[in-house]
Formats: C-alpha cells, sequence, structure tokens
C-alpha cells in the first residue's frame, strides 16, 4: 500500500483549548500503523528543536506586538516544514499535526487582529507545497474545554484567556470549516475519546485508503 504512494499524507487536527487534539493524533497513528503506514507525530508551534524553541519563547514571554507573534510563529512553521514535513512526506510517510494553520487563521488572525491578506501571503512562500490534505476540527464548547485543560494542570496564556475570546476562536474554526469543506472535516469534540478516534479512522479510510 505505501510502495504505491509518491508522497505521503499531511492531517492536521485543529481546535480549541482541551479539544482532544492531541489524543487523536495519537490515536490515528496507531491506526494507521495498523494498515502498514507509518506515521509520524508533530505539533506547532514546535515539532523541532529551533521551532520549540520559539514555541517556548513565544508561550513564556510573549512579545508585545501581535505582529512579531504571528512572524515569529511564521518561522517556527518554516522549519518545521523544512526539516521534518517536507523529508517526512518525501519518503512517502504520513504527517499528524497537533494544529498547523488554521491556528495561525484563528488565534493570530481572527483574535490577534492580524490582516488575513498578510497571513495568506506568508503562507503562499512557506506553507503553499505543503497544505494538508486533510484537517479535522474538534469542536467543543469553550467551558467543558477550559475545564479539561485545568485538568491537566498547568495553564497556558491561551488557555488562561478571557471566555470570549475562546468563543471567538471557536467560531473562527468553524468558519474556516464552512469556506473549506473539502478539506476541513468537523467532529464533535464532546463525545468520548474512543468514539472519536473511531470517526476519524473512519474518514481517512474512506478518503484515502479504501478503493474507489
Amino acid at each position: 500500500m505505501v510502495s504505491a504512494m509518491k508522497r505521503g499524507k499531511l492531517i492536521t487536527l485543529e481546535g480549541g483549548e482541551g479539544s482532544g487534539k492531541s489524543t487523536q493524533v495519537v490515536h490515528l497513528a496507531n491506526h494507521l500503523r495498523k494498515q502498514g503506514i507509518e506515521a509520524v507525530c508533530t505539533r506547532e508551534p514546535g515539532g523541532v528543536p529551533f521551532s520549540e524553541r520559539l514555541r517556548d519563547l513565544v508561550l513564556g514571554h510573549p512579545p508585545a506586538s501581535p505582529k512579531t507573534e504571528f512572524l515569529m510563529f511564521a518561522a517556527a512553521r518554516s522549519e518545521h516544514i523544512a526539516l521534518l514535513i517536507e523529508p517526512v512526506l518525501s519518503r512517502g510517510q504520513w504527517v499528524l499535526c497537533d494544529r498547523y494553520i488554521d491556528s495561525t487563521r484563528v488565534y493570530q488572525g481572527a483574535l490577534g487582529g492580524i490582516d488575513p491578506g498578510l497571513i495568506a501571503a506568508i503562507e503562499t512562500y512557506t506553507v503553499k507545497p505543503f497544505l494538508p490534505e486533510l484537517t479535522f476540527i474538534l469542536d467543543v464548547n469553550p467551558r467543558i474545554g477550559l475545564e479539561r485543560a485545568r485538568a491537566r494542570g498547568e495553564l497556558s496564556r491561551y488557555d488562561a484567556a478571557a471566555e470570549e475570546d475562546h468563543e471567538t476562536v471557536r467560531k473562527g474554526f468553524l468558519d474556516i470549516a464552512a469556506k473549506e469543506p473539502g478539506r476541513c472535516v468537523v467532529i464533535d469534540g464532546h463525545e468520548g475519546e474512543l468514539e472519536i478516534a473511531a470517526q476519524v479512522a473512519q474518514i481517512v479510510d474512506r478518503r484515502f485508503l479504501l478503493p474507489g
């Protein structure tokens, strides 16, 4: 199966805080491996050492300007693509990424006020050859997501944002899904972990692995 694929697939999982993205990345990787497909799990911002250092810097000591934060995340993504995503896909392996372009569009765009035209321009030069073939948006009521985030332990500054900000994030992801239905699939994140994993696996199988 894998030998017939000249290039691997890039699948991203998006959603607000506490939506269960990281957990579902692991479930999907395990499912793919049972099908004989090697999948590399990664995250954004981060994924490679330089990008992880930028992640720690931005999350721990946020810059005063939203544009600075956006450009730092863009730099982290460019390095992530060069050192991990592009080589892995070229080997015919799949990449499963916890957050990617849609988080930038929502957090730095819809929430942070960065001009969508600037975001699109940067994407053209960094991301365009490596757009996701499929994106799952895990949709969760922000209050429930925050409860889950608190249960994990220490809250990030995104977790600790005002409730209306979390509502803006949720709406932002749903707006993207409505505009790009061919790429994005919205999953009800209130369902059980294994039920969500089964839905995700079925959609991936139908889209990429089953005949016809």
